[in-house]
């Protein structure tokens, strides 16, 4: 992996742990000489991990629609920052740049990013691994959500696996890195859909 699309909120919650933890992954992913791709803001967690990794010396990039560059929230000081037009091209983009995923807390955005990312991967779309930081126990109910969904049947054992979860960076990069490929529903046999 060189680089990670880190999707999160643009909110300052009233807890600084979740922007302590935002600073923590921006500069732990420069300290590893990991580049970070996300949203282009300069607000809440989004401005934390950017500017966390770039005070470590990281290669941070960021992708911003046009109408987020007009209300005047993106961030400046980035080692580059790319202007789309629409949310799907961003997202499209985080793909196309990064080499994982990684989910801190966040809102509606982030959590349409983190769903794109595993449906994009069940569909064979990319390859990529994807980690959900469970800062806080943000996510516990999401977790059980995911694993809810699998026992149900609408999330195959097979891609059960595709959402990685811990609440360390360490333990979460080290899951990324030894995912192992799913095989994607596009080529499945008739008889495992």
């Amino acid at each position: 992996m060189k680089r990670i699309a880190v999707y999160c909120g643009s909110a300052t919650p009233a807890d600084p742990v979740y922007i302590e933890a935002a600073r923590m992954v921006g500069h732990g992913l420069a300290k590893r000489g990991l580049g970070l791709v996300y949203g282009g803001g300069k607000l809440g967690l989004m401005g934390a991990v950017a500017d966390a990794a770039l005070e470590a010396g990281g290669e941070v990039i960021g992708i911003i629609p046009t109408s987020l560059v007009n209300a005047e929230v993106a961030h400046q000081g980035l080692t580059s920052l790319e202007i789309v037009n629409t949310m799907h091209e961003r997202k499209a983009r985080f793909v196309e740049l990064g080499d994982g995923f990684i989910n801190l807390p966040g809102g509606t955005g982030t959590m349409d990013e983190l769903w794109e990312a595993l449906s994009w991967a069940q569909l064979g779309y990319h390859t990529d691994p994807i980690g959900l930081l469970n800062i806080a126990g943000y996510y516990d109910k999401l977790v059980e959500f995911w694993e809810h969904m699998g026992n149900v049947g609408f999330v195959r054992p097979q891609h059960q696996p595709l959402l990685l979860v811990d609440d360390d960076l360490d333990g979460l990069l080290e899951k990324m890195a030894n995912a192992q490929p799913i095989v994607p529903i596009i080529n499945m046999k008739r008889e495992d859909l």
